[in-house]
């Protein structure tokens, strides 16, 4: 398995980190009825942990198609490696940071791993055209 699959795997099970730390932080999680029991938490934590688990599944589809432009545009393998690593430890830090209430340095990890993001969709592109 190449790093940058690693980091798409981490990326997929990455919101589910988030899902543990909402559910555990509130009152005792009712299974039955789970968005319900959300809207009822009255601790910021829920709610922080909440939206990081949602931020975090909204940004992996990007990271994954341009992990895989990349790769199929046969851009070098240590880049894509480095910008896949740099994207999970961005994202890793903007759950902690969005938990932790630091909204600027939640802020400015999640543009780091945008722009990942950004550079391997240009890269593959740079090298489709280029």
């Amino acid at each position: 398995m190449t790093i940058a699959y690693l980091c798409i795997l981490i990326a997929i099970f990455l919101p589910y980190v988030w899902t543990v730390i909402a559910k555990r932080s509130g009152a005792h999680y009712d299974n039955h009825a789970p968005r319900e029991w959300l809207s009822q938490q009255d601790n910021p934590r829920v709610h922080r942990a909440n939206a990081a688990q949602l931020n975090a599944f909204e940004a992996t589809p990007a990271f994954v198609a341009g992990v895989l432009m990349a790769q199929l545009a046969q851009v070098s393998s240590t880049c894509i490696a480095s910008l896949s690593v740099t994207f999970i430890v961005a994202r890793i830090l903007h759950g902690v940071f969005y938990v932790a209430d630091k909204d600027k340095l939640r802020s400015l990890v999640w543009f780091i791993g945008f722009i990942c993001i950004l550079a391997l969709v240009i890269q593959a592109a740079i090298k489709v055209v280029g």
